[in-house]
């Protein structure tokens, strides 16, 4: 059986990024940054996922941890 991950927030984080940075999203909800990976998912399954943005823009981050399009929201929190 596997773990399933906290549901962090029911709506997606709006976040502004930069063009040719990484960034690393919180797969296990548990995270005191989010949507960021801070380390917490330590000793678990879960694994942040990379984000390379290819573009400055303001993106959509998963907040309920189950969206189909990781890291990005897929309007899953709307089914919870």
């Amino acid at each position: 059986m596997s773990e399933s991950p906290t549901i962090a927030q029911k709506s997606p984080f709006a976040v502004n990024v930069t063009a040719g940075q990484t960034y690393w999203w919180c797969a296990c909800g548990k995270s005191k940054n989010q949507p960021f990976c801070d380390g917490t998912h330590r000793g678990s399954s879960f694994s942040p996922v990379e984000y390379k943005a290819d573009q400055t823009a303001t993106v959509y981050l998963c907040g309920c941890k189950h969206t189909g399009k990781r890291p990005l929201c897929d309007g899953t929190h709307r089914k919870m």
